[in-house]
């Protein structure tokens, strides 16, 4: 049974995505690229919503066949393309690429998926990432903080009543300067 992991890349001062779903504040260089892939390779699956689906399969379907791309983004889009995705959209009428499509979060259905997957499963999707910690069905968080301050957008974690006490097991700082917080529950606590 693999764990739900929140991954996701914030700005320092907390936001996910700047005005209009700006993200070239982010700094993707190799070797993060290359933790990406060593991290998604060992994933059970993708939960995505609507947004983020799209995005990706507008680019990583085909992304290996640009001659530009870098041997870390060739390798991604192998990953991308072979791993099982759970897409939650109301929309969406069918999703390609290894997808099942979902209408809503169940938290008894997301339970299941959890106790019959190998690996664990990265939630990715600000809508949806919302809707895991509401539902309380995230376990780890993964949060990639970028040295840029966007000043406005949309943050990880919104206002909302939900509260859990964490533990850190992991910190790295790349060379770009971004910095890897991860996090498991520690509901040894007390916290939600």
């Amino acid at each position: 049974m693999g764990k739900i992991v929140l991954m996701m890349s914030v700005s320092l001062d907390g936001y996910m995505e700047g005005p209009d779903h700006d993200i070239s504040w982010s700094r993707a260089d190799e070797e993060l690229a290359r933790h990406f892939n060593d991290t998604v390779r060992g994933l059970g699956a993708l939960i995505e919503g609507r947004r983020v689906y799209e995005l990706m399969a507008a680019h990583w379907p085909t992304a290996d066949a640009d001659p530009d791309a870098s041997p870390a983004t060739a390798e991604f889009a192998g990953i991308w393309r072979d791993i099982p995705k759970i897409v939650y959209s109301r929309t969406l009428q069918k999703a390609d690429w290894n997808a099942t499509l979902y209408r809503e979060v169940v938290p008894e259905e997301v339970r299941a998926l959890k106790e019959r997957t190998e690996g664990d499963l990265w939630v990715g999707g600000a809508e949806l990432g919302a809707e895991f910690l509401r539902q309380g069905l995230v376990d780890e968080y993964r949060v990639y903080i970028h040295p840029a301050v966007v000043g406005r957008g949309r943050r990880l974690f919104p206002e909302a009543d939900i509260a859990a006490s964490l533990r850190l097991v992991e910190s790295h700082v790349f060379g770009s300067g971004v910095v890897l917080l991860h996090y498991r529950r520690d509901d040894n606590t007390g916290g939600a």
